[in-house]
């Protein structure tokens, strides 16, 4: 793979040129990244017209910019509204809406973009330059080892439900349950369609994350006044560029936690039909899993709000890399991008970074160059948008209603997806009143039907063999990790009792 300073040096100039058109399309996708149901995947499909229009170079860079803002954007609405712009974002509802709740929204959002950010641009920064080894990764991850990097994430349901681990534990199977509804991933048999063929694909994401998160925490602001606590209102009187500046620098006293949380999602990423979600839930597994004071995720602390955030963003660095150097796209936009660049005669694989290495270079470039113009733009703009909580809630949750209902009705167009969203709405509204987890529930939502299909699949090339699971060596070097992070905290617990009985005799 031909890379050299003068290619960079080009690739970089290239993007400058079009420094306009990264502004519009990273405006665009932060706009969309923070509406539940507009994807960017559904985004670059209407703009189609344009994309293959231009040179290609030209509709990568606006695809892309595109593409890592939206990751950016959905971090937005998790904070102040508690209703996450894509499955990528939910995890940071955990402890950015807390953040909000509290009156500190606005060091919140710095604590997402910087996170976002420096996620996303070291994450490029190793795709640029250990491209040929991290592509290989992508060959050693199949069924079995996907099987348990999704339990990894699975766990999280335990810690998330740590308040009330019955009820906790209750939501995530119902989430499981509701996940499996739908035609077997093997068989096609149809399971709890209820005869409506609307469900035959699954229940759609979309109405389930629109319906528990959106619906029903506009229904639970209807029973208040503002989102805000007295003192949270009064501290976002007050709030200035002091905040702002705050949460800058409570992000660069985390920048290792920036960093490893973004590799996470790097390498979730690369496995082709894993994704952000994934990734940043299992991110902010890990990152409580070896902090000092797990207790207080889930209270609004920055290191909930940034090991989600880096690792959706650096999951959008790995997305690509499957597309670029096997030709198999790891992520519904990059199935977007691979049709666009096919039409325009893109021969993907090796061969792009030994006849057109500027192409396969220049995404993660322009990776960067889009990361820099959005923090730049996106910072400042922080202390008025942490503002939007302080929108009295008879005026804010209709609206919230109104414009997640198009969200919910765009990607399939049915009224079905509608009423399923509102039942979800009422699902989620009982959880809520009942001290059921919803997050619980949506991980099992998102990773059950993953889990299961990848179960199925190793099953059945295997012959039915249970032992499949312990037969890779990759596989077993990620359960041993998966042993040791559920060991861990019963460890960790075990040793403060035992300083406590010392301490006390």
């Amino acid at each position: 793979m031909n890379l050299s300073f003068s290619l960079l040096a080009d690739q970089f100039l290239l993007n400058f040129s079009y420094l306009w058109l990264i502004v519009i399309a990273t405006t665009i996708g932060i706009i969309i990244g923070a509406m539940p149901g507009f994807g960017s995947a559904n985004t670059i499909i209407m703009l189609l017209p344009f994309t293959l229009a231009v040179d290609v170079d030209v509709a990568m860079i606006f695809m892309v910019s595109l593409f890592v803002a939206s990751h950016m954007g959905g971090g937005i609405t998790s904070i102040l509204l508690n209703i996450p712009g894509n499955g990528g974002s939910a995890a940071t509802c955990l402890d950015g809406y807390p953040m909000a709740k509290k009156g500190l929204g606005q060091q919140a959002l710095v604590l997402s973009f910087v996170a976002s950010t420096v996620g996303g641009m070291v994450t490029a920064l190793m795709s640029i330059f250990l491209l040929p080894y991290i592509a290989r990764l992508a060959y050693y991850m199949h069924s079995v080892e996907m099987v348990v990097i999704l339990l990894f994430g699975i766990t999280l349901i335990a810690s998330v439900a740590s308040d009330n681990m019955l009820k906790g534990l209750i939501a995530g199977f119902l989430g499981l349950l509701i996940g499996a509804i739908g035609a077997d991933h093997i068989y096609s048999t149809p399971r709890g369609t209820f005869g409506f063929i609307e469900l035959y694909d699954g229940v759609p994401l979309i109405a389930v994350l629109i319906g528990v998160f959106a619906i029903s925490e506009a229904l639970i602001m209807m029973e208040q006044s503002s989102v805000l606590s007295e003192t949270g209102m009064q501290m976002m009187k007050q709030s200035g560029w002091k905040e702002t500046w705050e949460g800058v620098v409570m992000s660069f006293q985390r920048t290792w936690h920036m960093i490893w949380t973004g590799i996470i999602g790097l390498i979730i990423g690369i496995v082709p039909g894993a994704g952000a979600s994934i990734a940043a839930f299992v991110a902010y597994q890990q990152s409580r899993l070896y902090s000092k004071t797990p207790e207080k995720y889930g209270t609004g602390i920055p290191e909930g709000v940034i090991a989600p955030e880096s690792a959706n963003n650096g999951c959008a660095s790995g997305d690509l890399i499957p597309l670029l150097v096997i030709g198999v796209p790891g992520g519904t936009t990059a199935a977007v991008m691979l049709i666009v660049m096919t039409y325009h005669g893109v021969q993907l694989g090796p061969r792009l970074f030994i006849q057109n290495p500027g192409l396969g270079y220049g995404v993660f470039i322009t990776m960067l160059v889009a990361y820099a113009v959005m923090l730049f733009t996106t910072l400042p703009l922080t202390r008025w948008v942490s503002k939007l909580v302080m929108i009295p809630t008879p005026v804010l949750a209709p609206i919230i209603i109104a414009f997640t209902l198009v969200g919910a009705f765009a990607p399939r167009a049915y009224m079905f997806d509608l009423w399923l969203t509102l039942l979800f709405g009422a699902i989620g509204y009982v959880c809520r009143k009942t001290g059921f987890n919803v997050v619980a529930l949506l991980i099992g939502v998102i990773l059950g039907p993953m889990l299961e299909a990848n179960v199925m699949r190793a099953l059945r090339i295997s012959g039915n063999d249970p032992w499949v699971f312990f037969s890779s060596p990759v596989g077993n070097i990620l359960w041993a990790a998966l042993a040791i992070s559920l060991a861990i905290p019963s460890i960790v617990q075990w040793r403060r009792n035992r300083a406590t009985r010392i301490a006390a005799a």
